[in-house]
């Protein structure tokens, strides 16, 4: 169990939360949400003890291990993989060099024997005989080949890394598990796993994502951050989503009936006040009106940004054809003669284990990349938008303020115009006037985003467009794909981002493709059937 008493942080000159009072029981996962800068990771450092609360106390039973999603992909590039894994519970770890030590000394003394036989105990009690084995299952399950396990971290890719990291974080069956976006970079299978291996958990989980598919699956209760507070509720974060939309409603509904009776008492004492006869009532009312004081709607510091994509033109019958398309990429065949059609009304999710075959495909259909075999065309109604997944190129170097980088895609040129938009993205007053180039992530994904909706295409190709959102972002990005009136052709790793936009799914294989309509969980379910 974690209680936390009293627990206050004041970060950079303003207090990020205060007077905490929570409990995490074991047997629970509990999801923590909050606005992109609301505190979400800083609270998983206090609880690890990473970082020190301005006042307050966390406390945690002495015999209970913490394990934590570690962050720095190069912290063990020097060391081999299954070796990584393993370090996950350090102490079991220290004992496996101690005994190691102990055993290549030529001057083996009997004091050495005493040693050794304690560390043999309580090595066979944290079941060290099995962490070779356990580890190596961890890897397995999350997709990391046993032809990697003995090679060495920094020969890794970015996504393998985390993979391995993750699996140090699970390993040694901690007491409490503390996980910052462990579904990034995650494949669809190994999301699943980790589903399966969390429900199954017997200790307690504390997760940060952005993942509503995931949270939605592992989560007991949901912890949120917001107003200057942290609060805890039961259920997932979709029970919590429509709890939280259902009260504003009702304050909102609240609040418009004492606006109502105001105004009400206001007229009364305006028509009556000079009338001696009703003098006295408007007195009494008067004072009524003073003690009646409208509650405060709380301003949360979660927004949403306008995000709806409006085509020009209607798209006609002929969108894109595709026929045996073939790229390799740096020696790798990615792609391997694919061939489709897209049709009207289609928004296809575009999946597979090889995330750069996605991305060749992408940029093959908008000119940026040309095929070794194959062809492609566009029907001429069409229109396209191209969000990639490296926007680099667009920020890098780049001295012109949001208003001036925006004014290069829009035909409308003026700064009141432009400014209206970039407020409706959150970029309002001076944000506006940032360098493109100090953007964050996440904003530069905004801005991407606005460029898009400005060029006001029929057919939207996306690559990865959640990365780098907060959930308020995502949902805003979720909601306009999905009322969008043209074609969509997109790649995700958020599950319910896929199931709520595609009605098809193309599966990119290294031997082709598989090409299904229905919802993503249906292709799942036909996937499933047919292993």
């Amino acid at each position: 169990m974690i209680t936390v008493n009293n627990m206050s942080l004041q970060f950079a000159g303003r207090t990020l939360f205060k007077d905490v009072n929570l409990k995490f029981t074991p047997g629970n996962c509990y999801g923590v949400i909050g606005a992109n800068g609301a505190g979400k990771s800083t609270f998983l450092k206090i609880l690890s003890g990473e970082l020190d609360s301005t006042t307050g106390e966390v406390a945690i039973p002495k015999n209970l291990r913490i394990s934590v999603l570690k962050q720095d992909h190069y912290q063990y590039d020097d060391c081999q993989v299954l070796e990584t894994v393993i370090r996950g519970n350090a102490r079991l770890y220290e004992i496996m060099q101690e005994k190691d030590a102990l055993y290549a000394k030529e001057d083996f003394t009997d004091e050495d024997g005493e040693k050794a036989a304690a560390l043999e105990g309580e090595f066979a009690e944290m079941n060290g005989w099995e962490a070779d084995s356990e580890a190596a299952q961890l890897l397995q399950g999350l997709g990391i080949g046993t032809e990697l396990h003995y090679a060495l971290m920094r020969d890794l890719q970015g996504g393998e890394k985390v993979k391995v990291l993750l699996a140090q974080a699970l390993f040694g069956q901690p007491g409490i598990l503390l996980l910052d976006e462990p579904t990034n970079h995650l494949d669809i299978d190994s999301i699943e796993w980790l589903e399966e291996f969390l429900f199954n958990f017997p200790g307690t989980v504390i997760v940060v994502s952005h993942d509503r598919h995931f949270l939605n699956t592992v989560c007991t209760h949901t912890v949120d951050i917001d107003f200057g507070q942290i609060r805890m509720f039961v259920g997932n974060y979709d029970f919590w989503y429509e709890s939280s939309q259902m009260m504003q409603s009702l304050m909102k509904a609240q609040n418009k009936k004492r606006e109502d009776q105001v105004k009400e008492l206001q007229n009364f004492i305006q028509r009556f006040s000079a009338n001696k006869s009703k003098a006295k009532q408007a007195t009494s009312r008067r004072k009524l009106l003073d003690k009646l004081t409208l509650e405060e709607m709380p301003i949360s510091s979660r927004k949403y940004p306008f995000v709806r994509f409006t085509p020009d033109r209607e798209v006609g019958n002929e969108i894109l054809t595709v026929e045996g398309l073939t790229k390799t990429v740096d020696g790798v065949k990615v792609l391997d003669n694919v061939s489709f059609r897209v049709n009207k009304d289609d928004k296809i999710a575009f999946i597979g284990e090889n995330e750069i075959a996605q991305t060749t495909l992408f940029k093959i259909l908008v000119g940026e990349l040309e095929p070794d075999a194959g062809s492609f065309k566009w029907g001429v109604t069409t229109s396209q938008s191209y969000f990639p997944k490296d926007n680099t190129e667009f920020f890098e170097d780049c001295d012109l303020n949001l208003i001036d980088w925006l004014r290069q895609f829009s035909e409308d040129q003026t700064e009141s115009y432009l400014r209206g938009f970039l407020g409706r993205m959150l970029f309002a007053g001076e944000d506006s006037l940032k360098p493109a180039k100090v953007l964050s992530g996440g904003e530069k994904v905004r801005c991407m985003l606005s460029r898009m909706m400005l060029a006001g295409s029929n057919v939207l190709l996306l690559d990865q467009p959640t990365n780098h959102l907060d959930l308020e972002s995502i949902t805003a990005v979720n909601d306009g794909l999905i009322e969008f009136k043209g074609n969509v052709l997109f790649t995700s790793h958020d599950h319910q981002f896929i199931q709520t936009i595609a009605n098809r799914v193309i599966e990119i294989t290294e031997t082709g493709i598989i090409d299904r309509l229905g919802t993503y969980d249906e292709f799942l379910e036909f996937k499933k059937n047919n292993k």
